[in-house]
């Protein structure tokens, strides 16, 4: 691979409003999944480098957190932050809407992409449009927002359409050699991904009931041969959370604990031993501090 000359290596940031589709994208264009997806807004809350690496190219793409312009909380400000810093060292921008949707908070997030940068519009989810005719009027309607270098509709569960998307993308990385090894998936540690992949079990088997502002601590990780074993706190805002998260004798929270073990295992390929607590601390998404020691920037 590195003998190639014209061998490229770049970052690319996805940025786009909350539920978009930008972490199923991520996963999609690393084959495997590295950032947790689920139907609540803020899901994705850190910076998460995933790595493809190929023939003639490796394509570091960091999957940002949406911007947040409805709530100024300390959670939103820290997330927003890492959205801005982001942008301000990557060598394109793939700016994701859904497709026949672009309303007020996909523009607030446009106008806050830098001019120095190449931007890309990917209209996400092209199936939900009825015919060609419509994608087209949709498009350019969009386009007269910003000039845009490329405009790429396609569907993140395609497998062509994500083939197409790495080959628009890319001329857009640099000459030179690869940062990663070949097998990289990401630069997160195997302690970040078991919280992540907790959290977002957290967040589907609780629906709508549990507020957003719930997170993960890893509170010990050790590893004898292949088991790992993993002992996790998660975190709510108050008592009647904590209860709707461990369910009627327990059953809730087993059901989280099992899907994430499950999805431990398949990352890791060896076998997990998870036990999670439940743990009540109040005011902990408002507090910079606080924010600091749960790892949030």
């Amino acid at each position: 691979m590195n003998d190639k000359t014209d061998f490229r290596c770049g970052t690319v940031a996805i940025v786009g409003r909350p539920n978009v589709g930008k972490s199923t994208l991520l996963n999609a264009l690393v084959g495997q999944k590295i950032s947790i997806t689920s139907r609540k807004a803020q899901t994705t809350r850190h910076r998460i480098t995933g790595i493809n690496t190929t023939e003639d190219a490796q394509y570091i793409f960091v999957d940002t957190p949406g911007f947040q312009t409805r709530h100024a909380t300390a959670l939103n400000r820290s997330l927003n932050r890492a959205v801005t810093s982001t942008l301000s060292s990557v060598d394109v921008v793939m700016f994701v809407i859904e497709a026949g949707n672009f309303g007020p908070d996909d523009e607030k997030v446009l106008n806050l992409l830098p001019e120095t940068t190449p931007v890309l519009l990917i209209v996400n989810k092209r199936d939900r449009m009825n015919s060609a005719e419509e994608m087209l009027l949709f498009l350019r309607k969009v386009s007269e927002v910003r000039d845009f270098r490329e405009i790429v509709p396609l569907s993140a569960k395609r497998a062509d359409d994500i083939k197409h998307l790495l080959g628009v993308l890319r001329p857009y990385l640099l000459e030179g050699e690869p940062i990663y090894g070949e097998d990289d998936l990401t630069d997160r540690s195997e302690r970040f991904m078991a919280a992540e992949i907790l959290r977002e079990k957290v967040f589907r088997w609780t629906g709508d009931e549990i507020p957003y502002t719930s997170t993960v601590i890893i509170d010990k990780y050790e590893q004898e041969g292949r088991l790992r074993r993993i002992f996790a706190s998660v975190l709510v805002e108050r008592d009647n959370h904590k209860a709707m998260i461990i369910g009627s004798k327990g059953a809730k929270l087993k059901q989280i604990s099992t899907d994430a073990r499950h999805d431990m295992e398949k990352l890791f390929d060896g076998p997990v031993y998870l036990e999670v607590f439940i743990k009540v601390k109040s005011g902990w998404a408002d507090n910079d501090a606080g924010l600091r020691a749960y790892g949030y920037e």
